[in-house]
């Protein structure tokens, strides 16, 4: 049945002239009257619903944009809205999402922040980065449904959306769901550095296990992991350096032991940046969207996507990282791991609303 399913073909250049037969639809939030107001109205508490697609398909693009109609100021108790809107994705008619992550922090960025950056699959776009794009594919045999659940306090949203994908007659085989999701620890749990020089603090001590490192991913079954972002605010008020990172990434695939056959050199390293940086950049696969302020201090938020070179798990991934060198440090890391797995996931949990307010520091 050429051209009527996922097929063979590519989204580079060259398999653009490839010609195809799939159906584009797109679900969006025109105004149905035919005037201009298009936008769904989100209250606090309502959960509203932005797709519910039948049959098989695959979801290729997503734009979507929010503000609260009082617009802001300081008072407002929902200037934070970013970590109180919630973006849950279901695939195939399943009870659980397989995409359960605050709004704001799907798109790239975290602490409920925009900033314009440009990677591959995800960009924030202007107006200061209020312009939220997905390219990831999202294949899909028997239906999607999308929602948007606001646990704001008091704040009214205007929502406004595009999910655009192609309708298929079927789905082969061999395509997994994607999947999202979102983890915080606040603080993480370091070490007193009382007694400690500097230098013992950021360097010192040797992790041979593993074991407390901050956990980007823990999930079962047949996939690949495909990238995650990762933020952090910086709890730690000294003059002296105070770098956030030395935290190397390990990546247990299929219940190896200690050392997993991917062992990085450090937090920078991972994030394909180096030497402690300060500066924002981004590229197609990685980047450092907030790079902090004096001394790395305040909010940082960086992402690194394995488009190229995906981590295939046969039974099961745990995606770690050190929060700073042998776990010393005691910071706020919160992170989005993006996946795709064979069957959908059911173990996908959020933190309530009141865990998930950023903090300044």
């Amino acid at each position: 049945m050429t051209g009527t399913r996922y097929g063979s073909y590519g989204s580079s250049l060259r398999d653009l002239p490839r010609l195809r037969t799939t159906r584009r639809r797109r679900e969006s939030s025109w105004d149905r009257t035919g005037g201009n107001q298009d936008f769904v109205t989100v209250h606090p508490g309502e959960t509203a619903t932005l797709a519910d697609l039948s049959g098989a398909g695959s979801i290729n693009h997503i734009w979507m944009t929010v503000a609260d109609m009082a617009g802001a100021h300081p008072e407002n108790l929902d200037n934070d809205y970013l970590r109180k809107l919630v973006l849950r994705v279901y695939w195939d008619g399943a009870e659980r999402p397989s995409v359960l992550v605050p709004l704001g922090d799907f798109f790239g960025v975290g602490h409920a922040r925009t900033t314009n950056f440009v990677s591959a699959p995800l960009q924030m776009s202007p107006q200061d980065g209020k312009g939220f794009n997905s390219f990831f594919h999202m294949p899909f045999a028997d239906g999607a449904r999308f929602e948007l659940t606001s646990e704001c306090t008091e704040a009214q949203m205007r929502f406004y959306y595009y999910i655009d994908y192609d309708a298929f007659d079927e789905l082969e085989d061999g395509l997994g769901r994607f999947h999202a999701s979102w983890n915080r620890q606040c603080p993480t749990d370091g070490v007193d550095e009382t007694g400690m020089s500097n230098a013992e603090f950021e360097f010192g001590g040797h992790n041979l296990t593993g074991d407390g490192n901050y956990v980007i991913l823990d999930t079962e079954g047949r996939g690949h992991y495909v990238g995650c972002v990762l933020n952090i605010t910086n709890l730690r008020h000294t003059q002296e350096w105070n770098w956030y990172g030395e935290g190397d990434d390990m990546i247990f695939v299929d219940g190896e032991p200690f050392p997993p056959s991917l062992h990085g050199t450090g937090t920078e390293d991972y994030f394909n940046t180096a030497w402690c940086p300060s500066q924002t950049y981004h590229a197609p696969y990685h980047g450092l969207t907030l790079p902090g302020g004096p001394n790395w201090s305040g909010q940082i938020s960086t992402y690194r996507f394995h488009v190229e070179d995906p981590v295939t798990f046969t039974t099961s991934i745990k995606v770690t990282i050190e929060h700073g060198h042998n776990n010393h440090r005691s910071d706020d890391l919160s992170s989005v791991a993006y996946w795709y797995q064979e069957h959908v996931s059911t173990a996908l949990t959020l933190p309530p609303v009141d865990q998930r307010i950023p903090r300044i520091g």
